[in-house]
């Protein structure tokens, strides 16, 4: 039997990169789609934040999230602007793994994280792809407005959530944004 196909697309926001003595508010979200035989297509939205992180960091968040939710194997394409989490498991992890997780140059940046990740992802076959960021992808657009939202004010959204993408979409089309772009279902 095939394996169901999910959808997810994610994003990062750290606020306040540029400072170095004082918190950075971060957040990572994104949104998932899936087609279930009864409802149709299906989206759930995903956020958390922290007080003061990298966007690194909340990279590698915005894909243990929604790969932890997910209850069944699944193949998942995952899309993300993040080149770091893109090419982390892509091409580095595995590098890092068959060196017992360590990496020519010194330690490896957020490596608890990078360690659990590769363990929710060991559950699922992903497919890691990258997209340009603020180039006009809606579910990239959408997730990054979920970040910069859950950033700023500092909320989680404690697990899947019914996606307001739709409502999200609609807003932006009457806008002149995203004319051409048709969501699943």
């Amino acid at each position: 039997m095939a394996l169901p196909i999910v959808y997810v697309y994610a994003d990062e926001s750290c606020l306040g990169n540029q400072y170095r003595n004082r918190a950075r508010p971060g957040a990572a979200a994104g949104i998932i789609e899936h087609h279930s035989p009864r409802q149709g297509w299906v989206r759930r939205d995903f956020w958390v934040s922290e007080p003061d992180t990298t966007n690194n960091r909340m990279a590698i968040r915005s894909a243990i999230l929604p790969l932890a939710a997910l209850k069944v194997e699944s193949r998942v394409v995952f899309t993300s602007d993040s080149r770091y989490l893109v090419d982390g498991m892509s091409r580095w992890v595995p590098n890092w793994i068959s060196r017992n997780w360590t990496r020519k140059s010194g330690p490896i940046e957020n490596l608890a994280l990078w360690q659990e990740l590769v363990g929710r992802a060991a559950l699922h076959r992903v497919e890691w792809r990258w997209v340009r960021g603020h180039a006009g992808h809606p579910q990239n657009e959408y997730a990054n407005d979920l970040a910069i939202r859950a950033a700023r004010d500092q909320i989680a959204s404690a697990g899947l959530l019914e996606s307001s993408f739709t409502d999200w979409l609609e807003q932006e089309q009457k806008r002149g944004r995203y004319l051409d772009f048709v969501p699943r279902g």
